[in-house]
């Protein structure tokens, strides 16, 4: 747990920092996702996507992204989130389905949805691996339902680019 604390805090901070641009190292695009390495440290490598498809009521949205980040010689298998482009409910959850087949309920802080644990973690990049397609439902604080749909097209190819580098 201590490890995903710091990775997540670790990625905020990179997120925010100035030097964004300046130390990251494009590992490919691989079908609709994109893996990074992130020179911080001892390294943190990112693979991310952006939704096919947004659906909601809503009149505006900030950035909306899924993504899996890892430590430089971490042995996890990464950590799984999803950016919403909105501050979730208080207390609520997020749905996520893969393949209509595969569902998991991951918790909010914020704009961000998390899984609850490593082996939540480990379990979503599993079927995220063999599966097609992925949505995401989440409600807003105002109580705005959306649903993002997701390829996971490339998935495999980014993943383990992102493992190469950081292993």
């Amino acid at each position: 747990m201590c490890n995903l604390l710091i990775t997540i805090f670790t990625f905020l901070f990179l997120v925010q920092s100035s030097v964004w641009g300046q130390a990251t190292n494009d590992l490919g695009t691989y079908g609709d996702w994109q893996a990074t390495y992130w020179k911080d440290g001892e390294g943190i490598c990112t693979m991310m996507t952006l939704p096919k498809k947004e659906e909601g009521k809503y009149s505006k949205r900030g950035d909306v992204y899924a993504q899996v980040v890892k430590n430089k010689g971490s042995k996890d298998t990464g950590v799984v989130n999803f950016v919403a482009g909105y501050i979730f409910k208080d207390n609520s959850e997020v749905n996520v389905l893969i393949d209509n087949k595969h569902s998991f309920v991951l918790f909010t802080n914020k704009s961000t949805a998390w899984a609850q644990t490593e082996k939540d973690d480990a379990a979503l990049i599993k079927y995220m691996k063999l599966g097609n397609t992925m949505i995401v439902r989440g409600i807003s604080s105002r109580g705005t339902n959306t649903k993002d749909t997701y390829s996971l097209k490339g998935f495999v190819a980014a993943y383990k680019a992102m493992n190469k580098k950081c292993q």
